[in-house]
């Protein structure tokens, strides 16, 4: 009997927020988001300058003199975190994401986190954890509140091993049947 090992739903999604983060213009963090309504897709999100300012990447470097946002303790982030750019982007083309889900490869700052709240999503999925201390305190103060559900999600290695394989060559039935 053949097999084939699919991507849970969580994996499907964490993949494509992924690819989003690889259009990232952010020298600090590529940070992908993919919001999610009855497992469709309603908008995607990735970190970098505002619509219409210059790139990070393009200029090489945030603000002169400085390599990185994260370098500096002073200056903001010159980035639109991609939580806040895919609940834009839902929102320029009117598209509800009340009672949505949010998958993001870098868990959400206090301020995405408070903005995917009051935007109506109820879940959001991360890979990697980012608060700490008293802003994992301030988060977990609105998970008991029931405002929003957390979780952390992790790629299987068999199933991003065979994403690259798809994403590196042609495939056909023939040649992922197997693995």
């Amino acid at each position: 009997m053949i097999t084939y090992q699919r991507p849970t739903w969580d994996e499907y999604f964490l993949m494509l927020a992924k690819l989003a983060a690889t259009r990232s213009t952010c020298l600090a963090f590529p940070v992908g988001a993919v919001i999610v309504k009855n497992k469709q897709v309603i908008a995607t999100g990735y970190n970098g300058s505002p619509s219409g300012s210059v790139h990070c990447i393009t200029q090489g470097y945030c603000y002169p003199g400085l390599n990185s946002c994260d370098a500096s303790k002073i200056l903001p982030s010159r980035a639109v975190h991609a939580e806040a750019n895919a609940i834009a982007q839902a929102s320029k083309y009117g598209i509800s994401t009340d009672g949505s889900s949010i998958y993001v490869t870098l868990e959400p700052c206090l301020s995405c986190l408070k903005l995917i709240i009051s935007a109506g999503i109820k879940e959001v999925f991360y890979e990697t954890s980012f608060n700490s201390g008293e802003k994992a305190l301030v988060r977990d103060s609105f998970v008991n509140e029931g405002l929003v559900t957390i979780k952390q999600v992790q790629l299987s290695e068999n199933i991003a091993k065979k994403a690259a394989s798809f994403l590196l060559s042609s495939i056909s039935v023939s040649d992922f049947v197997n693995t």
